[in-house]
């Protein structure tokens, strides 16, 4: 039997583990699922198992992976322990010291089954940047043994109705090379296209169990903006009453701007992108594509097309000054985009993960400390002390916030940022903003 594991995703069903159990299956092999976000592992199952398979698509789930793995090669040593995912290369040496005997890397569906079938033809090894990933043929993912739809985050619309919420990919990887991102040192620039019949059979699937919502996991959803189009299209037509959102970088937003109609047209309700930040040296040392200029015109272009968008930010970096800061607020006011930020994303910081590319630039380099195994992190210190304080004590707030506002808590991050800067600058409030209940949101927590 193999046993499948997934500690995190985002509050959605994991794709990675439907995907691989239906290659394990049509192969001939038992697999059984484990959600640890929404169910239990049971010592019989870990006992009957004969490879162990562990999920790691971010940092979170690895994280959290690392005393379970320690527990089921306890309760099960002999069993062949594997990582696939994103997470696992990047993080080889540490899974192999807790005695994770082979490490795959995101395209691991091949692997998997070579690896239930005991063959030693498998890559076993992160691949290296710049190596050429598997190119699989896509097949539908069996999600018959996961935890219902209705278990996982789900849509609060503005009317106060909720809608069960599922996810799918229409690509894998991504063609971007943004400096930060965990998905580079692996993909390095490729991405994978799963074909439409795939996605379409995927959504289906969750429709039937009740979905009314789909969020496509894609990094960037207009990596190949054709292909979206015919995705979109294909599910309006099969699904009229079906919403869905999409994570989409600014500069393919401004790109593909004739397409932005299409996605309100189809039944898209809101647009995530990756912003960052609004300072276009930060912007630089990233690599992120676009400037503080695009993200004002990529603002303006969602709101003209009805389409609401959802920006996030690594608001805390080495490059950070408070006034920088009050100037992010700032531009966010103005844009009347406060509700659409998740609290957490004001106190987002700058990750330094294993091989990240951050590691190329000098600044960074001279101010982190040395890896820790505990946070899977380069740990850094800001030189102005005020700017590591002040991401504390947002980061705090955005901790609590349950029961308050949007508007509530951008309200006192103003002013805990106002007075902790020596220029006593205040942001600009607007005395009257939407109420948060007029956009829709997934009621999950979003972190990476």
């Amino acid at each position: 039997m193999v046993l499948l594991i997934s500690t995190y995703d985002l509050g959605r069903q994991p794709f990675g583990l439907a995907s691989p159990a239906a290659w394990l299956r049509r192969a001939g092999h038992a697999v059984r699922t484990i959600d640890l976000s929404r169910e239990r592992i049971a010592p019989e199952d870990v006992a009957s198992a004969r490879v162990i398979a562990f999920y790691l698509p971010m940092h979170t789930a690895t994280r959290l992976a690392m005393p379970v793995i320690d527990r089921v090669r306890a309760l099960n040593p002999a069993a062949v322990v594997c990582a696939y995912g994103l997470y696992a290369p990047l993080n080889a040496t540490l899974l192999r010291a807790h005695g994770v005997s082979a490490v795959l890397g995101p395209e691991a569906e091949l692997d998997l089954v070579a690896l239930a079938s005991g063959s030693r033809d498998i890559v076993g090894d992160p691949p290296a940047t710049g190596l050429a990933l598997p190119k699989l043929d896509f097949i539908e993912p069996d999600r018959s043994t996961l935890p219902r739809l209705e278990r996982y985050a789900s849509l609060q619309m503005p009317d106060g109705s909720v809608r069960i919420s599922g996810a799918t990919d229409a690509t894998r990887g991504c063609k971007h090379r943004c400096r930060h991102c965990p998905i580079v040192p692996v993909y390095d620039g490729q991405f994978r296209v799963v074909p439409v019949d795939v996605v379409l059979a995927d959504i289906r699937t969750q429709v039937a169990q009740g979905a009314g919502h789909i969020t496509f996991s894609d990094p960037d959803f207009f990596n190949g903006p054709t292909h979206a189009r015919r995705i979109i299209e294909a599910v309006h037509h099969e699904h009229p009453e079906l919403s869905y959102d999409a994570t989409i970088k600014v500069e393919h937003l401004l790109a593909h701007r004739a397409l932005l109609p299409i996605l309100a047209e189809t039944g898209c309700l809101f647009v995530t992108s990756a912003v960052e930040s609004v300072d276009d040296n930060v912007l630089a040392k990233l690599e992120k594509g676009h400037t503080r200029a695009d993200f004002i015109a990529a603002a303006r272009l969602c709101r003209e097309a009805n389409l609401t968008l959802v920006p996030t930010f690594v608001a805390f970096t080495p490059w950070t000054t408070v006034a920088g800061y009050i100037d992010l607020l700032r531009v966010v006011a103005d844009l009347d985009l406060v509700p659409n930020v998740a609290p957490v994303q004001w106190g987002i910081r700058l990750l330094v993960t294993w091989e990240s590319r951050l590691l190329e630039l000098p600044d960074i380099r001279a101010v982190i400390g040395a890896f820790d195994a505990r946070t899977l992190t380069y740990p850094w210190r800001h030189e102005d002390a005020r700017v590591d304080l002040l991401q504390q004590q947002i980061m705090a707030i955005a901790g609590v916030s349950r029961d308050r506002t949007r508007e509530d808590i951008f309200a006192q991050v103003c002013e805990l940022a106002g007075s902790i800067s020596r220029d006593t600058e205040h942001c600009n409030v607007p005395a009257v903003l939407p109420s948060r209940a007029t956009i829709p949101y997934l009621n999950e927590p979003w972190y990476c």
